[in-house]
C-alpha cells in the first residue's frame, strides 16, 4: 500500500554464488574417475570398461540429484 520505512530484505538468487553440496562434489569426482578409468581400460582392449561407463553415468546422475536438492534447499531458506 505504501512505504513502511522498512528496508527490502529480498536477496536476488543471483547476487551469492550457489554453494556446492559436499554430495555432489564427490560424486562429480567419481564420475570423472570412472571415465578415466572407461577410457584407459578401453584403450587396453578390456570390456571393463562398459562397468566404468555404466558407473560414470550413475555418479553423474547423482551429481545432478544433489545439485538440484541443495539449489531447493537454498531456496526455501530465503
Amino acid at each position: 500500500m505504501g512505504d513502511t520505512g522498512r528496508r527490502s530484505t529480498a536477496v536476488s538468487p543471483r547476487q551469492e554464488p550457489m554453494e556446492m553440496p559436499r554430495l555432489a562434489l564427490y560424486a562429480l569426482a567419481v564420475c570423472l574417475l570412472a571415465v578415466a578409468a572407461a577410457v584407459v581400460s578401453f584403450a587396453q582392449g578390456s570390456w571393463l570398461g562398459v562397468v566404468w561407463v555404466l558407473l560414470a553415468g550413475l555418479s553423474s546422475n547423482m551429481c545432478w540429484y544433489y545439485l538440484k536438492r541443495g539449489r531447493a534447499a537454498q531456496v526455501q531458506k530465503r
